[in-house]
């Protein structure tokens, strides 16, 4: 039986991929091991410092739950 230039082919394809997704693979790690510089926090970002007195604070996402949970 003689092979045609089509059985050839598939082989190769799948090594392709196999290099193909291996490189990809190679590449992420790279990425994911480079270093990250620091950012500097903006004032909007800090948040204010809890009240030194402590205990139950109402807020906004206390003020919704009151409002979903009412029967």
């Amino acid at each position: 039986m003689k092979s045609s230039a089509f059985d050839q082919a598939k082989p190769l394809k799948r090594r392709g991929l196999l290099l193909g997704a291996g490189v990809a693979g190679v590449a992420a790690l790279a990425v994911k091991s480079l270093p990250v510089a620091p950012t500097e926090a903006t004032p909007a970002a800090v948040k204010p410092a809890a009240d030194s007195a402590g205990g139950y604070q109402l807020t906004q996402h206390v003020l919704r739950y009151y409002e979903t949970a009412k029967v």
